[in-house]
């Protein structure tokens, strides 16, 4: 009896080094990648965490439930169904570049999840070359950090004064601001909302109130 508790199958040691893997290689993005830049605290405990928990459903949905065999293929892909609607379903909208590290966290724990067959080396390989394209992009591509505002002086919104409203925006937020686009336009209340893109010196991408116009009750506390 003390035998069954207490031993370890190779299947289940096999599957620790793979999840060692992936909790390393989505350490990487996300602390050296993601949070580098972009500083948020909140969707580095996001993505850490999903990353953890998508990896073990689909391991146990591949892996536990292999005697079911006809069965497992069709709840396999209802559970990847669900996983992959969290992305689209969900409470609070979440920004471009958010989005996108977590989709690329839900690919590689789903990966290294199913990669039960793949050698130890080529699973290596290609979480680098997944962590490889992630630093290129963040690398070459620069994302433009911008602020929505509500802005008080329609009368620069006119094609004609562009200069004028980048110059009053810059003079009034201490931004360097490089361009504006000017969004919906309120003539009863004389208001605007211009979406302002400006340089970033201390690099930060962006933080959890740039796009937003009004803040909810919970948001006031820090992340």
């Amino acid at each position: 009896m003390n035998e069954l508790l207490f031993s370890v199958s190779s299947e289940f040691m096999h599957m620790l080094v793979r999840f060692i893997i992936c909790v390393a290689v989505n350490w990487v993005i996300v602390d050296l990648l993601y949070y580098k830049k972009s500083k948020r605290r909140d969707f580095f405990f996001t993505f850490m965490l999903i990353g953890v928990a998508i990896f073990f459903i689909v391991f146990f949905m591949i892996f536990v439930l292999e005697d079911m065999k006809g069965k497992t293929g069709i709840g396999v892909g209802i559970g990847m169904f669900g996983i992959f609607s969290i992305m689209r379903y969900r409470t609070d909208a979440m920004p471009v570049r958010e989005m996108t590290y977590l989709f690329i966290i839900l690919c590689l724990s789903v990966v290294n999840a199913l990669a039960s067959t793949m050698p130890l080396a080529e699973l290596l390989i290609t979480n680098m070359l997944i962590v490889v394209v992630v630093w290129l992009c963040e690398s070459l591509l620069k994302v433009v950090p911008y602020k929505l505002i509500q802005y008080d002086r329609i009368e620069l919104t006119k094609p004609e004064r562009h200069d004028d409203l980048i110059a009053d925006i810059r003079e009034r937020t201490g931004l360097d601001v490089i361009n504006v686009e000017v969004g919906g336009i309120d003539m009863l209340r004389d208001m605007a909302v211009i979406k302002v893109f400006y340089n970033s010196h201390d690099n930060t991408v962006s933080n959890s109130v740039d796009e937003k116009m009004k803040l909810k009750t919970t948001e006031f506390t820090e992340n």
